[in-house]
């Protein structure tokens, strides 16, 4: 099942994504944050949480913020992070079956989950479920290119590193599962990403055993790959990804 894959590697990367500097860049976060409107009565909910960074980022801007993810270790480390934050909670829940009542939140937010997800469209579903008519929802996720070949090099390298990994969407794929949830495009961003590929690669739990092979697949890349590149040399070598950054509305 593809939830013990993700509860596995999620439990094995809790302290390492936790710390990453990767995860709290302004191209990562700041971007995503700056989309949050601020309104101190707003009741927001995170799905696939983490270790709530995203969370305690908006904080600040909204009345409350509810967490949900599905590894038990990623919610007990949210928790603690945001000890002395009281308009912050978490608990284990699954984003594509979300436990909540229809229109219960101003808001809804997704960073970085739908490419380990089967059915990413269900998520965005839940989402709109749960905000409420004329609420938000926003989500951050790495796009992959709409060339076959090029996609398929991408999903093979980062299977190998990450074993949860599923699939990126193309950006042409991830508007139309907006659509298809019945919600209006507000605002989009496109945001190239750059990373320490060494920290990127050992972060997951495959990366350092698959490292021979990865160097193999990045040695002969398709020509048409451009939003999975790795640069440089040694140490210095960096990842460029390219991501999407989407606010929609919910009808109402």
């Amino acid at each position: 099942m593809y939830e013990e894959s993700i509860r596995a590697e999620f439990t094995h990367q809790t302290e390492a994504f936790a710390s990453s500097p990767a995860m709290s860049t302004a191209e990562t976060l700041g971007v995503l944050v700056d989309l949050v409107p601020a309104d101190p009565e707003a009741r927001w909910l995170e799905t696939a949480s983490g270790p709530g960074l995203v969370a305690r980022a908006i904080a600040g801007r909204v009345g409350s913020v509810q967490g949900v993810d599905l590894t038990p270790s990623m919610v007990e480390k949210a928790a603690a992070e945001a000890e002395g934050l009281s308009n912050l909670a978490f608990a284990v829940g699954d984003a594509t079956a979300l436990e909540f009542d229809d229109d219960s939140f101003d808001g809804a937010v997704n960073r970085f989950s739908l490419h380990h997800i089967p059915a990413p469209g269900r998520v965005l579903e839940e989402m709109a479920r749960v905000a409420r008519p004329g609420g938000w929802v926003l989500v951050s996720d790495h796009l992959t290119d709409a060339d076959g070949d090029a996609a398929a090099w991408h999903a093979e390298i980062e299977r190998l590193r990450d074993p949860s990994h599923w699939a990126c969407l193309t950006r042409e794929r991830l508007l139309a599962a907006g659509e298809a949830a019945g919600l209006e495009l507000d605002e989009e961003r496109i945001v190239p990403l750059d990373l320490d590929f060494g920290e990127w690669l050992k972060r997951g739990s495959g990366g350092s055993g698959a490292a021979e092979l990865i160097e193999r697949l990045l040695a002969s890349p398709p020509a048409s790959a451009e939003s999975f590149r790795v640069e440089g040399e040694g140490e210095a070598r960096r990842l460029h990804l390219h991501s999407s950054v989407t606010r929609w509305r919910v009808p109402g």
